[in-house]
C-alpha cells in the first residue's frame, strides 16, 4: 500500500513539474514535451533546450471571424477609416480593433475575443458590409467562444457596444459604461426597463431608475466636469515692465491655397456625403411650408453680456445658441405637435415627450446634426455645456451615434456663417426646423417712434405641411420670438 501510494505521489510531482515549467519550454520554437503521452518521463530545468526534445508540436486555437454586427438606424455599409492592428497583433477584450465611418457617424469596433490577429479582410477607405467579417482572430486553445455580435463602441460620451448579459432567463444589453454605472449604485439590470433599441438599457434608463428611488431629478445625459477659473494673477506695475514695441499683428489664413490641377476627377459618394444624399432625397418627399420674422435681440445682447463672464468663470463658453435653443423647448411644450414625428404612410403622428433639440453644424466632415438630449429638463448654463461638449467633438470628427441620433425638432445657425435667410430642409422623421440668420445692427423706430439702433436677427421657419398648418407654425414663431426679445420672460416658465 505505501508503495503505490510513494508512486501515485511522484507521478503527481512529476505533473506539477512539467506545468511549473511549461512556460520556458513554450518559447521555444521547436514544440514541449508531451506529458499526456509521455507522464513518466523526468522534467529538468537544466535541459530546457530545443536539440533535447523527442518529441513537439504545436498547438493552436480555433480562428473566429469576427463580423461587422448591425450597427442600428438601418445601416448596412460603413467605410474602413483607420485600422489600429496589423496581422500578428495580440489583442484583447474590448481592444479597438478599427475605426469605421457610416452614414450616422464614426464608431470605433471593438474586439470581443482575446487572441491573435490573423487577417485583415480590407483595406482603408473600402466599403464593409454588416453581416461580413472584418478580422480573423486566433483564439486561445480550448476557449469556447461564443458567436455573438461584435462589440461597437461610439466615441466620446456614448459608448454603443452591442454586449449582453443573460439575467433571469432572458438577454439584457447594456454597454460597459452603463453596467459600470449600474454596479456603482447597487442596481440590478433586471429591474431596469430599457428604452433602447430591441430594449437595450441606456445610460437616461439608469439615470431615471436613480431618480425614482431617490426622488431626485437627474439630467440625462452626462456633462463635463466644470473646471474652476484659474486663480488670479497680480498684475506686475507699468515702472517694472520693459517697454517693448508692440509686434505687427499677422492676420492668419482662413483657407488653404488652392490647387488647380486642370484634370477632371471622379469619386463615389461616401460616409456623410451619402447620408446626405439619402436624407434630402427623403425630405423633398414632404411638401414644406416656410415662414420667415425677424427678432429684436437687444435685451438678450444685454443679457448675454452679462452673464458671459460668469459662463467663462465656470469654464463654459456662453453664446446665444443656449437661449435660442431654450426658447423653442419652452415654445414645444405650447405646440407639441412641432416636436412631432410621422409615419412613411402618414396614417400616425407621434408626439415625442423629449425635447431633443438638434444643432446643424459645418464640420470638415461635411454637414453634421447633433442634438442636446431632453432640453427640457435643463437649464440655459447646462445646454451651454453640452453645446460646448458637441463642437469639439465635431472639430474632431469624434460625434457619436447617440448625439447624433434622436432628434426631434433642428435649428440651423447659418448666421455664424453669413446669411440672412435661408430655407431650411426638414430633417425626417422630424416636422419642423428653423434657419437662424446672422444678427445685424440696424436702424428701429422704439415705442416713442424714436430713431434707435437695434440688433436684429432674421428667423426662417420650414414645417411638414401634411400635418402642421401656416397659424400653428406663425404662433410658435411669435412665441419663441417673445422669449427673445423680453428673456426675462423666461424666467416664469423655467423649470
Amino acid at each position: 500500500m505505501a508503495a503505490v501510494t510513494r508512486g501515485s505521489f511522484t507521478f503527481m510531482r512529476r505533473l506539477l513539474l512539467a506545468h511549473r515549467y511549461k512556460r520556458c519550454c513554450s518559447r521555444v520554437q521547436t514544440g514541449r514535451p508531451d506529458y499526456t503521452r509521455h507522464p513518466h518521463t523526468v522534467f529538468i530545468p537544466q535541459l530546457c533546450s530545443s536539440r533535447f526534445f523527442h518529441t513537439s508540436y504545436v498547438t493552436s486555437g480555433p480562428i473566429v471571424p469576427f463580423k461587422l454586427s448591425d450597427i442600428g438606424e438601418g445601416i448596412m455599409e460603413v467605410t474602413v477609416k483607420e485600422w489600429y492592428v496589423k496581422e500578428g497583433d495580440k489583442v484583447s477584450q474590448f481592444d479597438s480593433i478599427c475605426e469605421v465611418q457610416s452614414d450616422k457617424a464614426s464608431v470605433t469596433i471593438t474586439s470581443r475575443y482575446d487572441g491573435v490577429i490573423k487577417k485583415l479582410y480590407y483595406e482603408v477607405d473600402a466599403t464593409a458590409l454588416v453581416g461580413t467579417p472584418l478580422v480573423d482572430i486566433e483564439t486561445e486553445p480550448g476557449l469556447e467562444v461564443a458567436h455573438e455580435e461584435d462589440v461597437v463602441e461610439t466615441p466620446a460620451m456614448s459608448n454603443d457596444e452591442h454586449t449582453h448579459q443573460e439575467i433571469k432567463g432572458h438577454k439584457t444589453q447594456a454597454t460597459p459604461a452603463v453596467r459600470r454605472l449600474a454596479m456603482e449604485n447597487n442596481i440590478k439590470l433586471s429591474e431596469v426597463v430599457g428604452t433602447g433599441r430591441d430594449g437595450r438599457i441606456l445610460k437616461e434608463d439608469i439615470l431615471n431608475f436613480l431618480a425614482k428611488q431617490t426622488g431626485a431629478i437627474l439630467p440625462p445625459t452626462p456633462f463635463h466636469e466644470i473646471q474652476p477659473p484659474p486663480p488670479a494673477v497680480s498684475a506686475p506695475s507699468s515702472a517694472s515692465m520693459p517697454k517693448m514695441k508692440p509686434s505687427p499683428s499677422v492676420p492668419l489664413p482662413v483657407i488653404s491655397r488652392p490647387v488647380f490641377t486642370g484634370k477632371d476627377s471622379t469619386e463615389p459618394l461616401k460616409g456623410f456625403h451619402k447620408a446626405m444624399v439619402k436624407t434630402m432625397t427623403a425630405a423633398l418627399k414632404i411638401p414644406h411650408f416656410g415662414y420667415k420674422d425677424e427678432v429684436d435681440l437687444t435685451r438678450l445682447v444685454q443679457l448675454r453680456k452679462e452673464l458671459k463672464g460668469l459662463s467663462e468663470g465656470r469654464g463654459v463658453k456662453l453664446s446665444y445658441m443656449p437661449f435660442f435653443i431654450k426658447a423653442a423647448s419652452l415654445g414645444l411644450l405650447h405646440f407639441p405637435i412641432l416636436n412631432a414625428s410621422v409615419d412613411e404612410a402618414v396614417q400616425n403622428i407621434t408626439y415625442k415627450a423629449s425635447h431633443n433639440i438638434g444643432l446643424a453644424m459645418d464640420t470638415s466632415q461635411g454637414l453634421l446634426v447633433p442634438n442636446v438630449k431632453n432640453v427640457q429638463l435643463l437649464s440655459v448654463f447646462e445646454i451651454a455645456v453640452e453645446l460646448n461638449r458637441m463642437q469639439i467633438l465635431g472639430a474632431t470628427g469624434q460625434l457619436g451615434t447617440a448625439d447624433l441620433t434622436g432628434g426631434t425638432f433642428t435649428l440651423s445657425n447659418i448666421g455664424s456663417i453669413g446669411g440672412t435667410y435661408a430655407k431650411p430642409v426638414i430633417l425626417p422623421p422630424e416636422v419642423a426646423i428653423g434657419a437662424l440668420g446672422k444678427i445685424q445692427v440696424l436702424p428701429r423706430f422704439n415705442s416713442r417712434d424714436e430713431v434707435v439702433k437695434a440688433h436684429v436677427m432674421n428667423v426662417s421657419w420650414s414645417a411638414d405641411h401634411r400635418i402642421i398648418d401656416g397659424a400653428t407654425m406663425a404662433r410658435f414663431s411669435n412665441l419663441w420670438r417673445d422669449y427673445l426679445e423680453n428673456p426675462a420672460s423666461m424666467v416664469l416658465d423655467l423649470k
